[in-house]
Formats: C-alpha cells, structure tokens, sequence
C-alpha cells in the first residue's frame, strides 16, 4: 500500500506581543493564523473497518487540532511569562481576557514547535506528523518538518 500525505487547514485569530523587540511587534498586535497540518500514513486497508481507504479520517485529525491549538490560542493574547510582560497579562486576566503566558518568545517560529509537540501527542501510532505552515500574514509565515527534527 502507498504512503499517503494528507492536510487540514485551520483557521484563528491571536493576539500577541514580542518583549525586547526591536520593531513594531514589540507592540501588543494580533493575526488571522492559518494553520496547516500535514499527517503522513498508509491508508486503511481491512475493509471491514468504517475508515477503510483512509490514513485518518480528517475529523479525527480536525478534533486533535482544534482541541490542542485552535480552541485553545482563538481570540486569546499570547505572552512569554518570563518577561515583564507578566503584569500587562495579569491585568488583562483579571478585566476578564483570555491570556496565554508561555515560556517562549511567542513568535510563529516558536510556536509552531508548541504546535508540533502537542499534535504529535495525540496522533494515532500509525499516523507521522509531517509537516506544519503556520501563516501569520498574507506573506509570511513559517514551516515545521519531521524531517529536520527527527
């Protein structure tokens, strides 16, 4: 049976600041993310199972993500917890907002690598993740590959 890449797109909104920033991120801004997550695997091939013909059914695939990223980082401010930034998060806590501290620089680069790691923990043994594009703008954006992290 072949190899089979298959990919889900994803869509949301996050607002985030880099502290220590020397441009105009240093500011408190947001993105409208888009989020592809490619999976790798053979498809299913006992005919007798529901998925037959499937690598993974893409709700299964939708459910891990919107659970572990998307419904987590929706409308939410992402802030590195080891930076003064702490007390701005503090502040918008408790008005109410739906704060994030990480301890990362909240950048795509770093948190695709977040992404990777949580979506890796809750794949199928016979599924690979394979690659992530996390998209901040129209033209920007940054790539995750098992490949280079194995």
């Amino acid at each position: 049976m072949s190899t089979i890449r298959i990919t889900k797109q994803f869509s949301f909104e996050t607002g985030h600041a880099l502290y220590g920033y020397d441009g105009k991120c240093k500011n408190v801004h947001g993105h409208s993310y888009k989020l592809s997550v490619t999976v790798v695997g053979t498809p299913i091939s006992d005919t007798s199972n529901v998925k037959y013909g499937m690598v993974i059914d893409f709700g299964d695939l939708k459910k891990i993500v919107k659970e572990e990223i998307v419904d987590v980082f929706d409308h939410a401010t992402v802030f590195n917890k080891n930076t003064p930034h702490i007390e701005l998060a503090k502040e918008l806590q408790v008005r109410g907002h739906h704060v994030i501290l990480v301890d990362y620089q909240p950048t795509s680069e770093m948190m695709i690598i977040d992404f990777a790691a949580k979506i890796r923990q809750h794949l199928p043994e016979t599924i690979q993740l394979h690659s992530l594009k996390l998209q901040e703008t129209d033209t920007s954006y940054a790539e995750w590959y098992a490949s280079d992290n194995s």
